[in-house]
């Protein structure tokens, strides 16, 4: 593997510069004094940004884009073997390594490498710690999948020896990570098109906590099926975390971290209970809902009570956040019809969501939803209605292929049947434009829409909202 030497700047090529993480690296590095360049397939605010500081981007993946001065390319998990970029770095013989390795590398100029992993979750608990961490006068370097106000994009240059990073499982990437504190929010069937089964996701996840240190910390989900089998043979301190509130028919008080007396207010806020290690700490609110987010601020709490923060620091923090880019993000009102945007693209994920909607309207709740990817929609085809379902009013867009090609045996048509055979109603438009149409002569004042999905979905709502 070629080893980048921090200390030397050179020339780094990123193939998918526009990603939102290989956009944070790319600018990590730019301040570093290395001469960046890159390329994606379309113009986008994050590329315009990019050039803003003097990086230059080519739009289109072409082989013309690739000069043998180049020292090294960094590339994403979804590029294909056949891209022409691609093929001209080998033809040039020019080094290259993944973005997983690059993090890894990055990770280890910090004494403090904080990785945070799950299935779901990761952006919210990276969001809420790395706020956390900078009222705490800790001063981290920080890149987020998302555009985090607090820090005005995805990228933080820190000053200090604390880094802290999202840690994805897709095609084992984080097993490239080199974290001195891990966390594990959850574990479930996701990226089918990569791992066998759920066995396999789980053994990945073993192998990133024995990547921590003895001297580091594992915070880890308790409510997570047999979590021991995660963290059984490990060399570092194991920390768990959850929800004991047994109003939500949660009863277990063994969690190093836990939330009881769990109050939701209103359509943005809640509070709980802090205990830790058995002993309570202090009322904590959020300006996020959900019982999920409850659960994803425990480890970010954690770790500032680790890293010595102040409470009243640590809960000034949390009741300041209110939420990442795309994590329930209220867009606006129009007609009185309230308008959220979430990120959700997994059953779980869409049940947590909806389910916290629910319990902020006595109206019509509409999910509009754009399934990610087909080998995804296609094994969890009869999750996703079931997750959909409890949703009042479906409306379909066709499935976001991401990385993948169209196989011709799975479409959004198989996801309505599945939704009409549970009784729902549910509707399906071929083009974001009579979405839009059909929504505002069907929405009526005091309906909650959400638009949900990890692809391009959230364009129908901010066209409706006329941003």
């Amino acid at each position: 593997m070629y080893k980048i030497d921090f200390s030397k700047p050179c020339r780094i090529y990123f193939m998918g510069i526009g990603g939102i993480s290989m956009s944070a690296f790319a600018e990590y590095l730019h301040n570093l004094g290395f001469k960046v360049s890159g390329s994606d397939s379309h113009k986008s605010k994050i590329t315009e940004h990019l050039r803003s500081l003097g990086i230059e981007v080519f739009y289109g993946q072409r082989k013309g884009n690739i000069s043998p001065d180049i020292d090294v390319v960094v590339y994403t998990a979804a590029i294909n073997n056949d891209n022409e970029e691609f093929i001209a770095v080998k033809e040039m013989d020019i080094p290259s390594l993944n973005r997983a390795n690059l993090i890894g590398q990055i990770m280890q100029n910090f004494d403090n490498a904080i990785a945070v992993a799950g299935t779901h979750g990761k952006t919210t608990v990276t969001a809420m710690l790395s706020l956390i961490c900078i009222d705490g006068d800790l001063d981290p370097t920080i890149s987020v999948g998302a555009i985090l106000d607090a820090i005005d994009g995805n990228m933080r240059i820190g000053s200090t020896n604390y880094f802290i990073t999202e840690a994805c499982e897709y095609k084992n990437s984080f097993l490239e990570f080199n974290p001195t504190t891990g966390i594990i929010l959850n574990i479930d069937e996701d990226h089918m098109d990569f791992f066998k089964d759920i066995n396999d996701i789980r053994a990945s996840f073993h192998k990133f906590a024995k990547r921590i240190p003895k001297k580091g910390q594992l915070y880890i989900n308790g409510e997570i099926p047999a979590y021991e089998e995660i963290t059984k043979d490990l060399d570092c301190q194991v920390i768990t975390f959850g929800i004991s509130d047994p109003a939500y028919n949660k009863n277990n008080l063994s969690f190093d971290i836990a939330a009881d007396n769990i109050q939701v207010n209103d359509m943005t806020t809640q509070s709980f209970d802090l205990y830790y290690k058995g002993k309570y700490i202090d009322r904590i609110k959020l300006n996020v809902i959900g019982l999920h987010n409850i659960s994803n601020s425990l480890p970010a709490i954690g770790i500032g009570i680790q890293e010595k923060i102040e409470m009243e620091s640590i809960k000034k923090s949390l009741k300041n956040f209110k939420g990442a880019d795309r994590r329930f993000q209220f867009k606006g009102t129009v007609g009185g019809i309230k308008i959220v945007d979430d990120y959700a693209h997994h059953p779980t994920e869409i049940t947590a969501t909806l389910n916290a909607a629910k319990t902020h309207t006595d109206n019509t709740l509409w999910c509009v939803f754009q399934p990610h990817t087909y080998s995804r929609t296609k094994r969890h085809l009869k999750d996703f209605a079931k997750s959909l379902s409890f949703a009042d009013k479906i409306v379909l867009a066709d499935i976001y292929p991401a990385r993948e090609k169209d196989p011709g045996d799975i479409s959004s048509m198989d996801l309505v049947r599945e939704l009409k055979d549970l009784g729902k109603e549910v509707y399906y438009f071929p083009s974001f434009d009579e979405i839009e149409n059909f929504l505002l002569e069907n929405c009526i004042n005091g309906d909650l829409l959400i638009t949900m999905g990890a692809g391009d979905i959230v364009m129908v709502g901010e066209s409706l909202l006329g941003i």
